[in-house]
């Protein structure tokens, strides 16, 4: 099964509304501002897409819906970044779907090359980052950096960290969704 369009605004209309956990903003506000805040930056629009569908996973994993807090308090690592990548296969290229799947290395990356990255995370971002394999040492920090897609997926990882703003305004997600719709696979 592939994810058209129509589909990613029925999920987002149906989970959107869901806390972004242990954030101030729900996953729609999430996804509209990393999408705004790359789309301000002049990224292209694959990577605006990338921005917009980051976290798609979590709107997949039904059991979110109904945890009363967030996974990470739980000790739950939902490896949302590879839960969407089968259903966007047919409909993006790598240039979207690969930052997507890369995101969360990104942050660990950062926290290796960056010294005061660390110190700005939240602390939702925090457990995760534990819970995803912590601070990559100094050769897992190099083999990210060469992958292809290493520098988009960083630029979307700095974006999600921005996206948390309780009751900033963006533009809607018909407006991403068309800018989607100029990347997707025909």
């Amino acid at each position: 099964m592939t994810l058209d369009l129509a589909e990613i605004a029925r999920l987002f209309a149906e989970r959107g509304g869901v806390a972004y956990a242990g954030e101030p903003v729900s996953q729609l506000e999430h996804a509209l501002q990393c999408a705004w805040l790359a789309e301000q930056a002049g990224a292209g629009d694959a990577l605006v897409t990338a921005s917009l569908l980051h976290d798609l996973g979590h709107l997949l994993i039904a059991e979110h819906q109904t945890l009363s807090g967030s996974p990470t308090e739980l000790g739950i690592d939902d490896r949302h970044q590879y839960i969407a990548m089968p259903l966007l296969r047919g409909a993006f290229g790598a240039e979207v779907r690969e930052p997507i799947r890369l995101h969360v290395d990104a942050k660990r990356y950062l926290c290796a090359t960056r010294p005061d990255y660390f110190s700005r995370l939240s602390p939702d971002s925090v457990r995760s980052l534990a819970l995803q394999g912590g601070v990559m040492d100094a050769q897992a920090a190099q083999r990210f950096a060469e992958q292809r897609w290493a520098g988009d997926a960083v630029r979307l990882r700095l974006w999600d960290d921005e996206a948390k703003v309780a009751g900033l305004e963006t533009p809607t997600l018909k407006h991403f969704l068309e800018t989607a719709a100029r990347v997707m696979l025909r």
